[in-house]
């Protein structure tokens, strides 16, 4: 065990894991250390005679667990990037036990109660961190009796095993349904290097043809330009098969165990009780954001179907509504999304846009440590500098599509950032782009363009972190938080100095024309009727799920027709019925909600765009860029939890958030909210 290199710190820069060394079999060897070792990290504090301080209490209680954290993330950064069914197994196993070592800890009475005898120092984020971590106890069922302490252990476990069987099973069907093409004709549309990898993905799985895999929301991409109808609607169909069969019962069993653990804490409904630690405070508030915008979104997707319809000649079915508005935004525009991909191709748009932006804000530089390696091939490892040549921690980057990888895109961390543990972040920001098979940059669309910018914003969230503990580091902070930073950085992607400083013909290396740049700005705010619709529909939907009764749980039943008649309702309660447009999600693939951490919270990143939108008009109106990235960087992204949320947006804006700025960016202007 002394050679397990999970077992000790790295010894590389930041402690980044030395992924050339380490292998499964020695993650799932230093799980029992790890847990072996907490244990017995916390009974030496509840063993402690003396009376409890805050460094043998609270500072104990925040460094125990180091080698349990570094399995951790080792092994759940790979299973969402490079799973298999060795390492599905293994988590299976270590799942549920990891959820009865945390509950062990949050409902040990011995422990709680010197958590609350402990004197808190006299500076505000230790006081934060009592306060946290004493919620978070109550939260867990600390005050609870033995027997529904029991019961909530057995739920947590249970809960665990079914979220990661979700997503196990989401990316089973995921390549399952990847939609083979035995007629070039039916491609017609994709740009070559498309073509070309979808032949090569068809070899690599051993068939005869093209293969298309399926991506996370239930609108495909390539429907966007894909001119065979048959061909965009093989794809739709495909999306929306996920989970039908294997994820009913796995869905319907995470809602009624959540109903039933919220009221065994207390809560009504399992929404309220996730809610009520959010910014927005209540599921009902959360209800009235989302049931207010639903009808005037609903009406605005109608008009763009019409339009699109007009256009096609036709009634539009589903599959076909994405493909006939993108040749509306194209007349109107006049945008070839083919040929404007040309001007974004995937080097340039990161190093001359995203991190030279953060230049600009921030003062930070990122630099590639090309002597250091990632977990897998195209992971590219990063040096992150402040102003003054300091190293702040390591990003990685993994932008290359592979089959073994989890739709989606995502930010995460294998080292957090921590005074108390001497430690800097290393994070890592994930996307699945198809890479052409010729070795050339991919070239992205304006929603890779955006996307690309928003999980840098998370990432920043993580490398700019500046507090002592680790539990308020960074990203630790609720969900409709932690989107604030990633959404506001979005903005920065279409802003002129920086585009123009990135947005370069991959061939000619001509700066984007400002003509072009004008009609990329004016087309970003085409399509907001749809694009609200399908979002809000998801949100509804899972605070709808959220929001049962243990009692009303149990009367859904568990066919397709019941699932499907639920969903249903909840949009008609809502007002956000439009023919032909399907939710973001469905249920039996909506892994944020049943495989993820955002159940009751998908609605999170539409209050944090409230948010963003309020706060860049701050950044809009300000005559020093960098200055205001510096205020930004002070208040919000270096602070992580150590502060009141509400609080720390005041400090920046000067007032509590206007959604005005949300209302007119969604085209919703005008909409009274409640």
């Amino acid at each position: 065990m002394t050679s397990n290199p999970l077992l000790a710190p790295s010894t590389l820069p930041y402690q980044l894991p030395d992924f050339r060394a380490i292998r499964l079999e020695h993650a799932v060897a230093a799980f029992d250390a790890a847990l072996a070792e907490q244990r017995a990290e916390i009974a030496a504090i509840t063993a402690n005679p003396e009376a409890p301080t805050w460094a043998d209490t609270v500072e104990a209680l925040e460094s125990s667990g180091a080698t349990l954290d570094r399995v951790t993330a080792w092994l759940f950064n790979l299973q969402g990037t490079d799973s298999d069914e060795e390492m599905d197994a293994a988590i299976s196993e270590i799942v549920p036990r990891l959820s009865a070592h945390s509950d062990a800890i949050y409902q040990d009475e011995a422990l709680y109660q010197r958590l609350i005898d402990t004197p808190v120092p006299d500076d505000a984020e230790s006081a934060r961190l009592h306060e946290l971590l004493l919620r978070r106890f109550t939260r867990r069922g600390a005050g609870l009796d033995a027997a529904d302490k029991a019961r909530l252990a057995e739920i947590n476990q249970r809960l665990s095993t079914l979220s990661e069987q979700f997503g196990r099973s989401l990316l089973a069907d995921t390549r399952e349904l990847a939609v083979l093409f035995s007629d070039p004709a039916q491609l017609a549309g994709l740009s070559g290097s498309r073509i070309a990898s979808a032949k090569a993905a068809a070899e690599e799985a051993g068939k005869e043809g093209w293969l298309i895999p399926i991506e996370l929301p239930t609108v495909q991409s390539d429907q966007l330009v894909l001119s065979s109808p048959e061909a965009r609607a093989a794809l739709y169909e495909a999306s929306q098969r996920r989970g039908v069969d294997s994820n009913r019962a796995n869905l319907l069993e995470q809602v009624r165990l959540r109903a039933e653990r919220a009221r065994l804490l207390g809560y009504d409904t399992h929404a309220d009780y996730v809610i009520a630690e959010e910014t927005a405070g209540t599921a009902e508030a959360a209800r009235t954001l989302l049931f207010d915008l639903a009808p005037a979104a609903a009406a605005n997707a109608d008009a763009e179907r019409k339009l699109a319809g007009e256009l096609a000649d036709e009634d539009l079915a589903a599959a076909d509504w994405p493909y006939w508005q993108a040749k509306v935004r194209e007349r109107d525009y006049s945008l070839d999304e083919e040929e404007l991909s040309k001007y974004f191709p995937l080097e340039r748009v990161l190093v001359d846009g995203v991190f030279h932006s953060a230049h600009l804000l921030y003062g930070i530089t990122v630099t590639p440590r090309e002597d250091l390696a990632g977990y897998a091939e195209g992971v590219r490892v990063w040096e992150v500098t402040d102003a003054d040549g300091e190293g702040l921690g390591l990003l990685l980057t993994d932008y290359r599509a592979r089959p073994a990888k989890r739709g989606g895109a995502w930010m995460s961390s294998f080292v957090r950032q921590s005074q108390l543990l001497g430690t800097r972040p290393v994070v890592v920001n994930v996307m699945s782009i198809t890479h052409p098979v010729d070795g050339s940059q991919p070239l992205l669309t304006i929603d890779q363009v955006t996307t690309l910018f928003h999980e840098f914003g998370h990432a920043l969230h993580g490398l700019l972190s500046n507090v002592r503990y680790p539990t308020l580091a960074g990203t630790n902070v609720p969900r409709d938080w932690v989107e604030f930073p990633s959404q506001i950085n979005e903005n920065w992607a279409f802003e002129p100095e920086i585009v123009r400083n990135y947005a370069r013909h991959v061939d000619t290396g001509e700066t984007i024309p400002a003509a072009l740049l004008e009609s990329v700005t004016a087309a970003r705010q085409f399509g907001q009727g749809f694009a609200t619709s399908e979002y809000l529909a998801a949100a509804i939907i899972d605070l709808a799920w959220h929001s049962l009764t243990p009692e009303q749980a149990a009367r859904v039943g568990e066919d397709a027709v019941s699932i499907g008649r639920f969903e249903q309702e909840a949009l008609e309660e809502a007002g956000l019925l439009v023919d032909e447009l399907a939710p973001r999600y469905r249920s039996t693939y909506f892994n944020h909600i049943f495989g993820g951490g955002y159940s009751a919270g998908y609605y999170s990143y539409l209050w944090a765009e409230a948010l963003d939108a309020d706060g860049f008009d701050w950044f809009s109106q300000q005559p020093d860029l960098r200055a205001a990235g510096a205020k930004f960087r002070e208040h919000i992204l270096s602070r992580g939890a150590s502060v009141d949320y509400g609080d720390a947006f005041r400090t920046l804006r000067g007032r509590d958030k206007d959604v005005t700025p949300l209302l007119r960016r969604r085209g919703l202007a005008g909409v009274s909210l409640g």
